[in-house]
């Protein structure tokens, strides 16, 4: 069996100015010290960017990211940042297609692969975030509607591509919700998932890729969710604003 490094990733979303990243960057910094059993991701808005890669410069173990980018390389897209404009403030992954931007934004699974192949091009890391909604859990509907966000969203990648891909399990029902998946439906999903790239592209890919949780992850249930076998880390909202809280989520994640 491989040894999947977790991964844990601090989504801010449209949260602090410059000056309170630079805040929330320092009391991390302090707070996870050395740490490096998991990877960590920080992802604040595109204006506190280059400050936030500032502070990291000399920090080994936390990762810049970015919560959106453009297909595009440049162009007339006004309010749109490219993956070259985020390479060079230093970002290694970038989320895509997350249950927002789908949402509000009307990103489809055509979308999600247009821009996930962009970001493979400029040597970026995509999180690519996939879920299901509540009608569509209930009806019993998740299983085909997840496999078709992965085939569509992951279409034409070989396993070298796939490789640096990390997927983002995030029920849209347990967005800012307070809800969360128990952990045993969270687990039965990732297998799910696992079971669909081996069907759709190849059992190595399955056994290999890294796939988060993401959906009103807290400290209080981090340990629970993340000592399953095929939870390999943690898409965090509003509790990656909180320097101590991030850091115990972060910590839980490698406790056996």
């Amino acid at each position: 069996m491989i040894n999947r490094k977790k991964i844990i990733a601090g989504n801010w979303k449209m949260n602090k100015t410059q000056a309170e990243a630079r805040a929330l960057v320092e009391d991390l910094i302090r707070e996870i010290g050395k740490f490096d059993e998991a990877e960590i991701v920080l992802c604040p808005p595109f204006t506190a960017l280059s400050a936030v890669s500032e502070l990291l410069s000399p920090v080994p173990n936390i990762r810049l990211g970015a919560q959106n980018m453009h297909e595009a390389a440049s162009g007339a897209y006004t309010g749109e940042i490219s993956a070259t404009m985020l390479r060079e403030l230093y970002v290694r992954y970038v989320i895509i297609g997350h249950s927002e931007r789908r949402q509000y934004f009307h990103e489809d699974n055509a979308t999600v692969n247009r821009k996930t192949k962009a970001a493979l091009a400029a040597e970026l890391r995509p999180i690519v975030c996939v879920g299901e909604t509540l009608p569509e859990r209930e009806s019993d509907k998740w299983k085909s509607v997840l496999e078709t966000q992965l085939r569509e969203g992951l279409a034409g990648f070989g396993d070298k591509e796939l490789a640096d891909i990390i997927i983002a399990y995030e029920p849209v029902w347990a967005i800012g919700t307070g809800k969360t998946a128990t952990p045993a439906q969270a687990e039965e999903t990732h297998q799910w998932i696992r079971k669909v790239l081996a069907t759709h592209f190849s059992a190595a890919v399955a056994e290999r890729i890294r796939i988060q949780y993401g959906g009103s992850v807290k400290t209080e249930n981090a340990k629970e969710l993340l000592s399953m076998p095929d939870i390999d880390g943690a898409l965090v909202g509003g509790a990656s604003l909180d320097a101590r809280g991030f850091t115990a989520i972060i910590k839980n994640a490698c406790l056996k």
